[in-house]
C-alpha cells in the first residue's frame, strides 16, 4: 500500500464527478477539502477511515438484511469523502422539495376528499385505485394542520447532464437520517478544522426539529406525551427507531405497550396508563390497527384508527400517505404541481414509462435491454432489472412479467448517475452516488441540509441500496454568505 492517498492520479473520467469539473479541475466548494486531503502526512487519511470505522462498530450502527444466509444485522459501511454541495445548489434543491411536498400533501389529502384530480382525469382513476398502498379506510380523515406528509425522504440524483432529478418519493416510514447524525458526528471529530474553514452547515437540530413537528400535531396540549411506535427488535431500521426516540427524549414503543381506552390512547407504564398523544408511527400501514387494516396484525393497536379518526391521537406519517411511493403515482407528480400550484416543477422527474400505458409498454418491451425496470411498490433495490447490466434470461422473465400485470411496473432510461472520490484500497476512485434529503412538514417546510448520500461500493454498480452492497457518505451543505453567522454561531 502507498503511504498516501491522494487526488493527484484521480480519473474523473467520462461522468459527473461532485469534486472536479469536466477539466479535471477543483471545483470552488470542494478544493478545501482537496487541498487538505493532499497535504496529510503519510497513512493519515487512512488512519481516519480505520478509525470511524471503530467508532461506527462500537456506536452499533447497523441494518438487517432479510434472508441473507451471512446474518442479518450488518455494520452500514461508510466512505471518509464526503459529497459537498453548494449554498446555491442547495437552495435550488429545497426550493424543489419544499414544492414537491405541498403538492403531494394536497394530493393525498384532495384523493381522500373531493378526489377533484381524478375527476378532472389529471390522475387516472384506476391507476390510483389500484395501487396497493392506496387505502380507501383513510376517505374523510382530517389529520391535525391537514398535513399528511410529516416526515419525507425523497430520493435525487445527478445525471450526466448536471441536472438534479427526482428518482422517488418515500412518504410511508422513510429511513436513512440516523446515519446522516451519526455520520455527522464521527467526521466532525476527524476533520474539526476542515469543518470550521468550509462552513458546513449543522445537521445536529434534527432530533429538535423533528420534536417539534411531532408537537405541533397536538396543539391542544401544551406538553403532548410522544412515542415512537417501532415493530420491534427484529425490524431492518430498529436502530434508528431507538436512536431518534433516544434523541427526541421519548418513549420507545411496540404495538403490545399501547392501549385504546374509552377511545384515548394510552401507554402501559410502571404507574400505570398513561396518555399518548401523538405516534411517530414506524410500522406501515397494513399493520397498525388490526380492526382496519390486517386483522392477522400482532404489531399494531386495536382501535387505534378510530381515536385517531376522531381526534385523539395524532399520528405521524398520517394512514394513507404510502399511495404516493407507488412509483406508477410518482409519474403523475409534475402534473400535481401544475394542477394543485399552477407553477412548473423545480426539480423534474426522471423520464418514467407507464407500463399500463399502451404505447409506453410497447415502448419498454421493444427496448428493455436499455432501460432501467421497476415494479411499483418494492424498494430497497429489489424487483428491479437494470438493462443494461442484465442477461436476456433475466430481460425475458421481466418482460413476461410486465404483460401479466403491467400496471406494477415502470421503466426508465439507465442514467448515468454522478460520482464522487471513493477510498478504494490505496487510492481513489469514483462511486455512483444518489441524495435523500429528509423533509419535516409541521407548522411549515423544514428541509435537512444535506441527508443521507448512498454510494454504490461496487465499481461500476448503480445500486446504491445497502441491501445492495451501497454504503454513505457524509453530505457536506456549504453555507453561503446569508447562513455564515448562523453556522458560526452553532455547534454539533
Amino acid at each position: 500500500m502507498t503511504s498516501s492517498l491522494s487526488f493527484h492520479d484521480y480519473k474523473t473520467e467520462s461522468f459527473f464527478d461532485e469534486f472536479f469539473d469536466a477539466n479535471g479541475r477543483p471545483k470552488s466548494e470542494a478544493k478545501i477539502l482537496i487541498d487538505r486531503i493532499n497535504a496529510l502526512p503519510d497513512y493519515d487519511l487512512q488512519t481516519r477511515q480505520e478509525a470511524i470505522d471503530r467508532a461506527l462498530m462500537r456506536m452499533g450502527i447497523t441494518f438487517a438484511v432479510y434472508g441473507d444466509q451471512q446474518g442479518s444485522e450488518k455494520i452500514f459501511p461508510f466512505d471518509i469523502v464526503p459529497r459537498i454541495i453548494s449554498s446555491i445548489e442547495w437552495a435550488h434543491i429545497e426550493a424543489g422539495l419544499k414544492q414537491r411536498i405541498k403538492a403531494l400533501n394536497l394530493f393525498i389529502n384532495d384523493i381522500y376528499h373531493e378526489q377533484s384530480i381524478l375527476n378532472d382525469e389529471v390522475v387516472p382513476r384506476s391507476l390510483l385505485e389500484d395501487a396497493v398502498s392506496y387505502r380507501p379506510e383513510c376517505h374523510g380523515l382530517n389529520p391535525p394542520r391537514g398535513v399528511w406528509c410529516h416526515i419525507t425522504g425523497t430520493d435525487l440524483i445527478r445525471h450526466s447532464d448536471g441536472a438534479i432529478y427526482v428518482l422517488e418519493d418515500n412518504l410511508r416510514c422513510p429511513s436513512g437520517v440516523s446515519y446522516v447524525l451519526q455520520n455527522r458526528q464521527v467526521m466532525k471529530r476527524s476533520f474539526p478544522q476542515i469543518f470550521s474553514e468550509t462552513r458546513v452547515r449543522p445537521v445536529s437540530d434534527y432530533a429538535i426539529r423533528l420534536y417539534e413537528t411531532l408537537q405541533s400535531l397536538s396543539p391542544e396540549v401544551s406538553d403532548p406525551t410522544i412515542v415512537v411506535l417501532t415493530p420491534g427488535m427484529y425490524n431492518s431500521a430498529y436502530y434508528e427507531h431507538s436512536f431518534l426516540a433516544q434523541q427526541m427524549g421519548v418513549e420507545l414503543v411496540e404495538g403490545s405497550d399501547l392501549v385504546v381506552r374509552d377511545g384515548f390512547v394510552f401507554m402501559r407504564t410502571t404507574r400505570g396508563h398513561k396518555r399518548v398523544h401523538v405516534i411517530y408511527r414506524r410500522i406501515d400501514d397494513d399493520f397498525i390497527d388490526p380492526q382496519c387494516f390486517r386483522k392477522d396484525s400482532v404489531l399494531g393497536v386495536p382501535g387505534l384508527m378510530d381515536a385517531y379518526r376522531n381526534g385523539r391521537v395524532a399520528l405521524a406519517n398520517a394512514p394513507g400517505t404510502g399511495v404516493a411511493d407507488d412509483k406508477v403515482i410518482y409519474a403523475y407528480v409534475p402534473k400535481m404541481i401544475r394542477y394543485y400550484l399552477d407553477e412548473e416543477p423545480i426539480l423534474p422527474n426522471v423520464r418514467t414509462y407507464v407500463c399500463e400505458h399502451d404505447d409506453d409498454r410497447k415502448f419498454v418491451l421493444d427496448n428493455i435491454g436499455d432501460l432501467v425496470v421497476k415494479a411499483a411498490n418494492e424498494s430497497g433495490g429489489y424487483g428491479m432489472l437494470v438493462g443494461p447490466h442484465s442477461t436476456k434470461a433475466e430481460q425475458t422473465e421481466f418482460a413476461e412479467l410486465i404483460r401479466k400485470n403491467p400496471r406494477n411496473y415502470i421503466a426508465q432510461p439507465t442514467l448515468s448517475l454522478s460520482r464522487v472520490p471513493t477510498v478504494v484500497d490505496d487510492h481513489f476512485e469514483g462511486r455512483h452516488v444518489d441524495l435523500r434529503p429528509y423533509i419535516l412538514y409541521g407548522e411549515d417546510l423544514w428541509v435537512l441540509p444535506g441527508g443521507l448520500t448512498r454510494v454504490a461500493l461496487k465499481k461500476g454498480s448503480l445500486v446504491v441500496n445497502s441491501s445492495q452492497g451501497g454504503g454513505s457518505k457524509d453530505t457536506w451543505v456549504i453555507a453561503g454568505n446569508e447562513a455564515q453567522l448562523q453556522v458560526q454561531s452553532q455547534s454539533e
